[in-house]
């Protein structure tokens, strides 16, 4: 089969590399407009759910990502001068540039051609039995045929604008900082052992009054090294300013398709839908779609079922994850509703933003509910381990008796 990958992302590297690894046979390009190490972004996070389905994918490409990534276990909440320390899930980092290199590194040792400045026209996709629009959320391909796929774009409310930091974070680190134009607020995380991705984010009335839409790149770093002292340690922010002259500054915008394939096009990653980045989940959903398109093609031989395989798959897979994000977003939207609360309550609630009820509950009364089934969830627990335990003791009791 020939395969062309549009995007040279995570999600269209990996993907070369499992169809190779099916069947070497197939004949697999990549093109990417960029040159090749001009990627952007800074870390990208990953949990130990996707480190275990990469080994059992492809454990090369597992073994080198897991070698060049940080780990943490701890998550941190900095509100004004208070600090809280909970214990977490075991989170990775690594730097995007890293993980593109690794990934193009390996797709090539197994034979994929992966071809930088090639810019690919919407209006002639390459020559091949199956075309991957893996181009990200401003995908030329999915553009040109936006009717047909039913693309959707929703802007949401917040600023937020994607940094670095000499500060190398050892948790991931929340921070939150009350000025006199409302809250703004910082999520930072190691990806090696001299940097940190810092997401800057605050709501539009607080962007403008403190200037943030009027100070150039200079100007907007210093201010948000000085809102950010404490988390930073002194350290200084790294920013990006785009090619193009725009702001760095952003709105996340959710994408969603109503099909992802048309004949021989198929959208993967990005292209096809994006989660909000406040539950960290944008790298690790575009490598399992990789991983459930290339299990698609391997079971069914005949393209368009395999094509509608994958994307009832995954778009099923995805609703749990895009409701969750979409609750978070909103949690941050209405950061106001939250602050009041002492620092451990909201670090609490915090983990609980995903949560489709908590907007609709006081926030205090939330936390008291959720504590009270937690407890009662603990002893649940000890009841099922306790019984069987008393048992084994009654029936040794009556052995020894006799009885």
């Amino acid at each position: 089969m020939k395969v062309a990958c549009v995007g040279g992302g995570p999600a269209g590297l990996y993907l070369s590399i499992l169809l190779k690894l099916q069947d070497p046979s197939h004949d697999i390009t990549v093109h990417e407009r960029n040159a090749e190490g001009s990627t952007y972004g800074w870390g990208v996070t990953y949990w130990r759910g996707l480190r275990d389905k990469l080994h059992t994918h492809d454990p090369d490409s597992a073994r080198a990502l897991a070698e060049h990534s940080v780990s943490w276990t701890e998550g941190v909440a900095r509100v004004r001068d208070l600090t809280t320390r909970h214990p977490g899930d075991e989170g990775f980092g690594i730097g995007r540039h890293q993980l593109l290199d690794l990934l193009a590194t390996r797709a090539r040792s197994l034979g994929v051609r992966v071809e930088y400045e090639r810019e690919i026209d919407a209006a002639a996709t390459p020559e091949a039995d199956l075309v991957v629009a893996s181009d990200g959320v401003h995908s030329a391909l999915r553009t040109a045929r936006a009717a047909h796929f039913g693309t959707e774009l929703r802007e949401g409310r917040n600023h937020y604008i994607w940094l670095g930091t000499t500060k190398v974070f050892d948790a991931f680190t929340f921070a939150f900082v009350e000025t006199g134009h409302g809250w703004i607020w910082a999520y930072g995380y190691g990806f090696g052992p001299d940097r940190s991705t810092c997401v800057i984010e605050c709501a539009p009335e607080t962007f403008t009054g403190l200037g943030l839409d009027r100070a150039d790149e200079a100007d907007g770093l210093a201010l948000l090294e000085k809102l950010f002292a404490d988390t930073l340690d002194g350290h200084a922010l790294i920013g990006r300013a785009p090619a193009d002259g725009s702001s760095p500054w952003l709105n996340f915008r959710t994408l969603t398709n109503r099909t992802w394939h048309q004949g021989n096009l198929v959208l993967l990653g990005d292209a096809a839908h994006t989660t909000h980045y406040s539950i960290g989940a944008g790298t690790t959903l575009a490598l399992e779609d990789a991983i459930e398109l290339a299990a698609a093609l391997r079971e069914h031989t005949a393209l368009p079922e395999a094509l509608d395989r994958y994307e009832r798959v995954r778009k099923q897979a995805l609703l749990p994850l895009q409701s969750a994000a979409r609750h978070s977003a909103q949690w941050y939207e209405n950061l106001p509703r939250y602050m009041q609360l002492p620092p451990e309550h909201m670090f609490a609630l915090l983990g609980q933003r995903h949560s489709p009820v908590l907007p609709y509950v006081p926030p205090q009364l939330y936390y008291r509910l959720d504590r009270a089934a937690g407890r009662l969830e603990t002893l649940r627990r000890f009841k099922r381990w306790l019984g069987p335990k008393l048992a084994r003791t009654a029936e040794a009791r009556s052995s020894a008796s006799g009885g």
